[in-house]
């Protein structure tokens, strides 16, 4: 490879990985706008795994307004990014994959009981699946696959 190859390969995989941790802030913050712009037009997401439905971005993304409202307190931690980006003979190509775990803590709604006890915590961890597009805007969603492992709900 040639240095401007090697520099084109991470200039993409900088740019996969601001959309990827772009995704985790997005859900967090409940930022459903921010969201749909990480995908690529015809893009779809699958949280079927954890429980949750599966379709176009735009369809999720609104499912997911809703079901975050149970949990008003939310952070996505992924972790252990194994990004591959397309290999043309030597050069990247415009798509990309990404497997990532994931631990996503979050506070459930609910009253204070005594002003020091709140409502119980709830714990997912599993494993993303990201697939990307480069387009004229950029590297974009245009699949996620959440693999739930397991979860746990605490007092």
């Amino acid at each position: 490879m040639t240095q401007r190859v090697d520099l084109a390969t991470v200039m993409d995989r900088l740019a996969i990985d601001e959309v990827v941790s772009g995704y985790a802030v997005a859900v967090d913050d409940g930022d459903w706008d921010a969201y749909r712009a990480l995908f690529a037009a015809g893009g779809r997401a699958d949280y079927s795994s954890a429980g949750g439905v599966e379709g176009p971005a735009g369809e999720v993304a609104d499912w997911l307004a809703e079901a975050m409202k149970l949990f008003p307190v939310r952070q996505h931690l992924i972790v252990n990014r194994l990004i591959r980006v397309e290999d043309l003979g030597g050069s990247p190509g415009d798509s990309a994959r990404v497997r990532a775990d994931f631990l996503n803590p979050m506070r459930l709604a609910g009253p204070e009981f005594d002003g020091t006890v709140t409502a119980p915590n709830f714990v997912a961890a599993g494993r993303y699946a990201f697939e990307l597009a480069r387009t004229r805007d950029g590297w974009r969603l245009t699949g996620v696959t959440v693999h739930e492992k397991w979860r746990h709900l605490s007092a």
